[in-house]
């Protein structure tokens, strides 16, 4: 006979299952980026793997592979080399001090800077190019950690989609909300991570692509590598384009070249500027929007833990959390309103 009691053996499975549930979450940490980015993949990918297994009646495990060899070709080998050629860029950069006291002594005569302010000016653009370096993923020092990541976040991602309903009724049954408000949940979550990811990629890529052409025509140097920055730089609200075009432009003048500088500060403020307004609001239409506040405390949040992906991760688990928040507090004021209720009716019978 049991020294315990039916419901002493339940609390008891119950701390073992919370001990053992921590102890996997801590040893999870390293490829928690990889669990974040299937989850992200997997809401972005769902619509498409539904229209090909249940409208085109492809095979499951097949859809499945061409999705996932899709998303490499489009997202993965891209912005991996994308990132590559940043690194390769900014250690150019970093090598060549000549570059930067050149660039510092044009300014000077454009904009008089006094001592101190040219030192803060030096110290400030080196510190610069060593926190975009070590932002940026490389593809040799960390190659067995990508390699790693991508291999979890793809066999995460095969099986999530090729047993989706086995998966999204497991999702359905352990989270801890009622049945309408998982399917709320479900359904505010895709269109947080489109607002984020699509949206706002779509978003700071055309910002990117416009000041990368702008370069080009003007004869500006780099313009795909500065076009490649500004869409990153794109994904924080408080920064954007004009940190890139404007030191640009200026130097430009500097230089002499007034139509090319006069042409790219009006052009940049005019439509690069203001077409992030114009998309964000048809985009906002569709999806919804995230407010800026949570796009900027979540990069903050995001970049010391995932690098350069903070930018879109840390936005979205601020918004997670807020819309976990808002589903307390329905289920919080639903539970009241049931309480009343029983209270009345309980008073009524006696």
């Amino acid at each position: 006979m049991s020294l315990f009691t039916y419901k002493q053996r339940n609390n008891i499975n119950l701390l073992i299952i919370i001990a053992l549930g921590c102890l996997i979450a801590y040893s999870l940490l390293g490829i928690f980026s990889s669990i974040l980015s299937t989850l992200v993949l997997y809401t972005i990918l769902r619509p498409a793997y539904l229209y090909m297994t249940d409208v085109k009646k492809i095979n499951k495990r097949f859809s499945a592979v061409l999705l996932l060899f899709v998303s490499i070709v489009v997202i993965i080998l891209p912005f991996y080399a994308l990132s590559s050629m940043v690194i390769n860029k900014i250690a150019e950069l970093q090598s060549d001090p000549l570059y930067f006291k050149n660039m510092l002594f044009k300014l000077k005569h454009l904009i008089p800077m006094g001592g101190d302010l040219q030192n803060i000016v030096e110290d400030g653009l080196k510190k610069a190019g060593v926190w975009a370096t070590e932002l940026f993923p490389s593809l040799i020092s960390g190659a067995f950690n990508i390699v790693l990541g991508l291999l979890i976040m793809y066999f995460l991602l095969y099986f999530m989609l090729v047993e989706m309903d086995r998966f999204e009724a497991a999702l359905v049954k352990y989270a801890p909300f009622r049945s309408q408000n998982a399917v709320r949940f479900a359904e505010e979550m895709r269109n947080t991570t489109y607002a984020n990811v699509v949206g706002q990629g779509f978003i700071a890529l055309v910002q990117g692509s416009l000041l990368g052409l702008s370069f080009y025509v003007l004869g500006y140097t780099d313009p795909v590598f500065w076009g490649v920055i500004t869409t990153f730089i794109c994904f924080v609200p408080v920064l954007g384009p004009p940190v890139i075009f404007a030191p640009a432009a200026l130097m430009q003048i500097a230089n002499g070249n007034n139509f090319e500088g006069w042409a790219m500060l009006i052009f940049g403020f005019v439509v690069i500027i203001n077409i992030d307004n114009v998309l964000r609001f048809m985009i906002a239409k569709r999806v919804g929007n995230i407010h800026p506040i949570i796009t900027v405390i979540g990069v903050v949040i995001g970049i010391p833990l995932f690098g350069i992906l903070g930018l879109v991760f840390g936005p979205l688990l601020l918004s997670y959390f807020v819309l976990l928040i808002k589903i307390y507090e329905t289920s919080a004021m639903a539970s009241e309103r049931l309480e009343r209720i029983k209270t009345i009716s309980d008073h009524d019978e006696l």
